[in-house]
């Protein structure tokens, strides 16, 4: 059975502090907004690692593409 996106934010938001999260998708590729202080200091690729950390396994299983953008919360306060 495919993930739907509602899932896949619960995934996220219980493993990574998360401000903001949305994500849409179609059951295979999935779009995602994650706005968390977690990523404070960090370049986009370790930010990405966060969420791939806070997905796990299901990133190799489940997931088959994601597309993400991650932000602080004063970067969202600036550009939301």
């Amino acid at each position: 059975m495919l993930p739907t996106p509602e899932q896949i934010k619960e995934y996220i938001e219980t493993n990574l502090p998360c401000e903001y999260c949305d994500v849409r998708g179609d059951g295979s590729h999935f779009q995602a907004v994650i706005v968390s202080e977690a990523f404070a200091g960090k370049r986009p690729i370790a930010r990405h690692q966060l969420v791939y950390e806070a997905l796990g396994d299901r990133m190799r299983e489940e997931i088959h593409a994601l597309s993400m953008t991650t932000l602080t919360p004063e970067e969202y306060r600036k550009n939301g």
